[in-house]
């Protein structure tokens, strides 16, 4: 079956950065299911499965702009302590959810301070080109279901 829009895909795949580090490594883990063309995988993947069939393994390239987008320099903000679950365990360079008035954002800490915490905005893979190997280990027809929630709800 060829990947087109609207078909639940199975992969496994492997993450890469720039340096060639390995940020996620399911190349043998159970099959990730997508729902192709409805953003359940950054968006330069999403585009590079089209046209692919079952069993096809491949490697691709995402620029930043197809991935996390590029990093924001004006992304920093000082925030209250209060608007954080636990303040207390946090150290610089981790990562954390901060309540928003747009909800949930994950941000990671820069600093902080007595009373506030100073956080980047940007995703950690923000500015970043990131390579893909990826194995398509089944496909199929999505259900009216799944069209309608935008992710695969069932499994093969």
């Amino acid at each position: 079956m060829e990947i087109k829009e609207n078909t639940v895909v199975f992969v496994q795949y492997q993450l890469r950065d720039e340096s060639g580090e390995m940020l996620e490594d399911a190349y043998d883990d159970e099959p990730y299911a997508l729902l192709q063309g409805h953003a359940n995988v950054i968006s330069g993947l999403d585009a590079a499965l089209l046209g692919h069939v079952v069993g096809d393994e491949f490697e691709v390239s995402v620029p930043p702009e197809d991935a996390y987008g590029l990093k924001q320099e004006n992304s920093l903000e000082r925030v209250s302590k209060k608007y954080f679950a636990n303040p207390k365990r946090l150290k610089p360079g981790m990562q954390t959810n901060v309540r928003t008035d747009d909800g949930t954002r994950v941000v990671t800490v820069v600093k902080i301070g007595g009373k506030v915490i100073d956080v980047d905005h940007n995703h950690p893979l923000a500015g970043q080109t990131l390579h893909c190997r990826v194995r398509i280990t089944g496909a199929r027809e999505a259900t009216p279901e799944e069209l309608a929630h935008g992710h695969p709800v069932s499994g093969h």
